[in-house]
């Protein structure tokens, strides 16, 4: 993954190695196949959107461990992960070295990596790794260089409108019986630090937070066209008890989006 300095934000060199510092947690939480989330909601959703077909060239942006890579597979089509990580990317390689290619790249200056750029991909995947980078204007211009003509792109985000990072959660009503979500800011964009159990010295990466009209505008202005996008609710209740209101508070407001967009 690849960041850059923007009015308002940290500054991230282009020497960045993403999610290096947090990857040994980062390896112990999702493995090679995927947390719960990744199998049970997010990949399910970006195969549906990408409907990968045999002898396509796709490319996972933001790979980390390459969960995306059997998948792809077992649709006969040929998988490149990137990510800048070296110990992500040894691990993809030591569990999935079989089922594709990993190559270290930023997203930024994808363009700039002969073996992205020699046989141009039909289709390139974000699976929950957009809101990990930054700019989208470099992103998306690195990316529109090495996709084909009407190549494709698949974005699957935490949903930018309800999840707001340190800005957004689950409220009760107890007057009503009801749960709702809060959102408290959502047009500023926002760099946000997000805590893990990377360890005591670095445990702790950046979110970036944007309002969805920054996705649909930044394609649009790269020459994509976004042409389908879903609302995606967790599977998963993030409260405990009040079962009933819970349930259906997760069924109507949805945790995920994703967005399929075509170059041209």
């Amino acid at each position: 993954m690849g960041h850059s300095a923007q009015k308002g934000r940290r500054p991230i060199g282009p020497g960045e190695a993403g999610w290096e510092h947090v990857a040994d947690w980062y390896l112990g939480w999702v493995g090679p196949d995927g947390g719960e989330h990744h199998r049970t909601v997010t990949i399910p959703a970006v195969l549906d959107l990408l409907a990968p077909r045999p002898g396509e060239r796709v490319l996972d942006v933001g790979a980390g461990t390459g969960v995306l890579a059997p998948r792809i597979r077992a649709a006969r089509a040929d998988y490149v992960g990137v990510d800048v990580s070296p110990t992500l990317l040894r691990f993809a390689k030591k569990h999935h070295g079989r089922e594709g290619q990993f190559i270290r790249a930023d997203a930024r200056a994808m363009h700039q990596v002969p073996a992205l750029v020699e046989v141009p991909f039909d289709a390139a995947v974000f699976l929950l790794s957009i809101q990990d980078m930054d700019p989208l204007e470099a992103i998306f211009a690195s990316l529109a260089r090495v996709l084909v003509p009407n190549g494709r792109v698949i974005i699957l985000m935490t949903h930018p409108c309800f999840r707001v990072p340190r800005q957004s959660g689950w409220v009760w009503d107890e007057e009503r019986q009801l749960q709702s979500r809060r959102v408290d800011r959502y047009l500023s964009p926002l760099v946000v630090p997000v805590e893990t159990g990377g360890g005591p010295i670095h445990s702790a990466t950046a979110r970036f937070h944007r309002p969805l009209a920054e996705y649909v505008t930044t394609l649009a202005d790269f020459g994509f066209t976004i042409d389908r996008l879903v609302e995606i609710p967790s599977q998963k209740a993030e409260t405990a008890g009040r079962r009933s209101a819970e349930t259906f508070a997760l069924r109507e407001i949805p945790m995920y989006l994703g967005l399929r967009a075509r170059r041209g």
